[in-house]
């Protein structure tokens, strides 16, 4: 399989292991994580240990000793399966607080593996790895990056036939062992046609009781499935923003299919005319924009915002003060709308972005912009002039 050089994250991690005496490298299953603490890190083969691996396991079996300082930076992979072992990192990292001591790989979100606890506080640093950005794959690859999604072997698949077996056969295994070896005990069936049915919903207001009747569930139940596969990291609930502006506002999140690619299959999307065809275009190409530019803007606040009334924003954001809101089309011709304007007021944006198909950059009204897709997620400051 081909190789791409994933420059931002690289620098995430170096500077994280640089001040931090334990780095929790989190992301979805098969995003590269692996790949990318080998190439920061370089660790020898005694410094490395995978814990689906049971050999790595028994090298594990005195933990205090296995992991003594010996000055080399100690890679965990898959550490979600052993999360009594993060008590001993505390331990190991108070004697000797050394910068790079640790660096933890998980496939699910820092809560469930097990370090977004107390027990290392002060002591971690989160660096989060989701699939390729446009940065990484180029910019003309958009469309092939929205079609086949970020995971790695999916986009650099020979033929969209290839990315489309390897995305079925990681939806089987991720729900036939995955899901059960971060302690969810769910039929891998029901699982299966209740992703599906999410696949559906994606990009609208959770409707738990609407999706329990449509697969004969409780609706205790189909909370209990959306929020493990948002803790494996692969649907993301986005959560409602609540102004003070005197209108009912819509309190429930809306649901995301992470990545696109995976999206798509579930929806039975196998090709870029598919696509160009389904009813859920719109939405797929809404739910890649975001997870795009969070992956470009990690630390900014996310949320959505809407009201009983119509008035809706895709997804507003705080840059340290700076709030700005995006409103995502899949057009080359945007134009503003009243909900817009109403977002801008009721809201207070310093700006919002219409971000859409095409190339071009230009005003749309006093503080409305339009910027083209590729500018917003490939260039230095996106942002500019907002």
């Amino acid at each position: 399989m081909a190789f791409l050089e994933r420059p931002v994250d690289v620098d995430a991690l170096n500077r994280a292991v640089a001040r931090s005496p334990v780095t929790l490298l989190t992301g979805p299953r098969q995003a590269g994580k692996s790949t990318l603490a080998r190439q920061v890190i370089a660790p020898s083969p005694s410094a490395f240990y995978d814990l689906e691996d049971y050999r790595d396991q028994a090298r594990l079996a005195e933990p205090m000793l296995a992991l003594r300082d010996t000055g080399e930076t100690i890679v965990i992979d898959e550490a979600q399966r052993k999360p009594d072992l993060f008590p001993t990192l505390r331990v190991l990292v108070d004697e000797n607080r050394r910068p790079g001591r640790f660096v933890v790989l998980g496939s699910a979100s820092p809560d469930l593996v097990g370090l977004g606890s107390e027990s290392l506080a002060g002591r971690v640093t989160f660096v989060t790895l989701s699939g390729f950005r446009l940065g990484d794959v180029g910019a003309d690859r958009l469309d092939a990056l929205w079609l086949r999604g970020g995971l790695p072997e999916s986009f650099l698949a020979p033929t969209d036939a290839d990315s489309n077996r390897w995305r079925d056969d990681y939806m089987s295994t991720f729900l036939e062992r995955d899901l059960g070896n971060l302690g969810f005990r769910f039929p891998a069936t029901t699982m299966r046609r209740f992703w599906t049915m999410l696949a559906h919903y994606h990009g609208q207001r959770w409707n738990g009781a609407e999706i329990a009747r449509s697969i004969d569930v409780s609706v205790s139940t189909v909370r209990r499935y959306v929020d493990a596969l948002t803790d494996a990291l692969v649907v993301r609930q986005l959560l409602p923003w609540f102004a003070n502006i005197g209108k009912r506002q819509v309190r429930s999140p809306k649901v995301y299919i992470r990545d696109s690619g995976l999206l798509h299959r579930l929806l039975g999307i196998g090709s870029s005319l598919d696509l160009d065809r389904h009813p859920k275009l719109g939405a797929s190409w809404e739910g890649m924009i975001i997870e795009q530019l969070l992956a470009r803007m990690p630390r900014s606040e996310a949320s959505y915002w809407a009201t009983h009334g119509g008035a809706e924003l895709d997804l507003r954001m705080d840059f340290g003060g700076r709030v700005i809101g995006f409103e995502i089309k899949r057009t080359d011709r945007p134009s503003t709308s009243k909900s817009m304007h109403l977002a801008v007021t009721d809201l207070g944006l310093d700006h919002l972005a219409v971000v859409h198909a095409g190339r071009h950059r230009f005003p749309l009204a006093e503080r409305i912009t339009a910027i083209g897709a590729v500018e917003l997620l490939t260039s230095e400051d996106p942002l500019r002039s907002l």
